[in-house]
């Protein structure tokens, strides 16, 4: 069991925990996520690793109250504990000295932004992040983006907090007005689909973060499985990043909505 030592609240469905965890602590890497349970028989959950504290055991995970099982996540609070965690997983991002990095970060998407961010401006890079939510109340970790970007931006789609408009406004006029090397956006698959169209448009090199429906987490049981480049691969081991511009966008879509009735159910039990 891992002992959840802080919980913060960051939004009205968001929470910050800070969970016991020390040999994960000491092996992750940016992009890597773990799996974790609340009680013997609830579901699995993946969550991307957004940052970690290797003299203190502790790694920092954030979640989205959006269904029955992370809302029973949700509910637990400091000196509580998760049943069970396994991590490290997935590959971890290729962080090297591009030259320029345009982050985009949509609603909860922008939690597994936050560890490859600090990653590329730690290695030597400008970064240009953007954040964008539909409003001022869902915009989460602008100070800590602040403190590894060279620029932030941030899009509301009410104009409620930064700028009114989308997250693909923001990013063309920077593509437009500098030369980007390279892009990560994470945040809705609708989202990513659409970044992913307007910067091939710009040949801008680009890798997204799938948070696709996920079981076992080492590819034996296929349900995280998405088409890149023609080619069947899994999230959970071949991901999460991939090329954004090879990714089967509307097959992911439609994968994504294949259990909407039971979380819908799940979603209203009391």
């Amino acid at each position: 069991m891992n002992k959840i030592v802080e919980k913060y609240k960051l939004s009205e469905n968001v929470c910050k925990f800070i969970v016991e965890a020390p040999m994960i602590a000491k092996s992750r890497k940016p992009g890597n996520f773990v799996i974790l349970r609340v009680g013997d028989k609830g579901e699995r959950i993946p969550l991307t690793i957004v940052d970690s504290d290797i003299e203190k055991g502790t790694i920092t995970l954030i979640v989205q109250n959006v269904g029955a099982s992370s809302r029973k996540l949700c509910q637990l609070g400091a000196g509580e504990f998760i049943t069970d965690m396994v991590g490290p997983l997935g590959k971890a991002t290729h962080i090297y000295k591009a030259g320029t990095i345009l982050a985009l970060g949509g609603g909860v998407g922008v939690a597994p932004l936050f560890p490859i961010v600090k990653a590329f401006k730690e290695a030597g890079n400008r970064v240009i992040t953007i954040l964008a939510a539909r409003n001022k109340d869902l915009v989460i970790l602008e100070n800590e983006m602040r403190q590894w970007s060279d620029e932030v931006i941030v899009m509301t789609d009410d104009g409620s907090s930064g700028r009114k408009g989308l997250v693909t406004e923001g990013a063309e006029e920077v593509i437009k007005r500098e030369k980007v090397d390279e892009c990560v956006a994470i945040g809705p698959a609708i989202m990513m689909k659409f970044c992913a169209l307007l910067t091939k448009k710009y040949d801008v090199p680009t890798q997204v973060s799938l948070n696709t429906i996920m079981v076992d987490g080492t590819g034996m049981c296929g349900a995280c499985r998405v088409t890149v480049n023609g080619e069947t691969k899994f999230t959970c081991i071949d991901g999460p990043e991939f090329n954004a511009h090879q990714i089967d966008f509307d097959e992911l879509l439609q994968r994504m909505r294949a259990y909407k009735n039971e979380e819908d159910q799940a979603r209203n039990k009391k």
